[in-house]
């Protein structure tokens, strides 16, 4: 298959533009966003959603959320990752398989509909996680695109994948949110540096490959500013696959948590990675033949009790 979107192979980084539509769809009123919400995805990358679920749904998935961070003994230990210098849980990987409440949320309606209309296709989950940033120890996410990643690492072929954030704690300016370059989503930024085997393992904790150079980052943040979308439990934020983003550490008594769920295209599953020798294991990119999602309607304590 044709690479059309090459990345750490040049000694410099290039700004190429995107080969891909952002809405994979036509809009019409039937459409699960509004029209202003799809203009709003394909000239910014992202949306922020808000009251989609209601106040015991949030409690429900905050309830689960804190026994698996409670009991990590009970997941599969190569899925949970921790602090670059410490035993706090980071990232629990691979949790909608995990726990039957979050691969519950990943098929409600509310977001796979979402996916599918902004990506045009079925979908399938790529990856998922639960994201924890603990009080005072949590640290940062340095700016990356995800796409750039999946295509050198896992192989995934074109840019149409989504990921949603699906918030469990207050997010604010204090305890390290998300942070968007709005617009970025539309170029392509090569990285430099040839990815070193088994790269998973350390960047998990931390990036040091297949992040962009700071000139370059100045560029985007420069033409494009930086935003932070905020919001209580149970908010929405989705964004596109190219979208640059990253978070602050937190050194704030207050942590931060999300559950995090890419959805990509069913018609972009991955092949053999374009950057890389051996892709990265199957928690990280999901290299099954993809099932699209039985989307599933409802509240969603009461789908998972039944």
């Amino acid at each position: 298959m044709q690479d059309i979107y090459p990345s750490r192979f040049a000694a410099e980084a290039e700004m190429r533009s995107r080969q891909d539509p952002v809405v994979h769809s036509q809009w019409s009123p039937d459409a699960p966003v509004s029209a202003a919400q799809a203009e709003q995805f394909e000239r910014d990358g992202y949306l922020v959603l808000e009251d989609i679920f209601s106040a015991d749904e949030v409690a429900f998935l905050q309830q689960a959320a804190g026994a698996l961070l409670a009991d990590p003994a009970r997941l599969d230990a190569e899925t949970v990752v921790t602090e670059p210098q410490g035993n706090e849980v980071r990232s629990i990987f691979e949790i909608h398989q995990q726990s039957e409440v979050i691969g519950r949320l990943a098929a409600d309606s509310r977001l796979a509909d979402v996916a599918r209309f902004l990506l045009g296709d079925e979908v399938y989950i790529h990856q998922s996680r639960l994201n924890y940033k603990p009080g005072f120890k949590g640290r940062e996410f340095y700016w990356h695109s995800d796409f750039e990643t999946w295509h050198v690492e896992d192989g995934m072929p074109r840019m149409r994948a989504l990921s949603m954030s699906i918030l469990l704690a207050e997010n604010t300016p204090n305890n390290g949110p998300l942070m968007v370059i709005p617009g970025s989503h539309k170029t392509y930024l090569t990285c430099i540096g040839e990815t070193p085997e088994d790269h998973y393992l350390s960047s998990l904790k931390k990036q040091e490959y297949g992040v962009p150079d700071e000139m370059s980052l100045a560029e985007l943040a420069n033409k494009h500013g930086i935003v932070a979308p905020m919001g209580k439990p149970g908010t929405v934020i989705l964004f596109d696959c190219n979208l640059m983003h990253g978070s602050n550490g937190n050194i704030t008594p207050f942590p931060r948590a999300n559950a995090f769920l890419v959805y990509n295209a069913v018609s972009n599953r991955l092949h053999k990675p374009f950057g890389v020798e051996k892709p990265r294991p199957w928690f990280l990119a999901n290299r099954d033949a993809p099932q699209a999602l039985q989307v599933q309607h409802g509240r969603l304590a009461e789908a998972v009790a039944a």
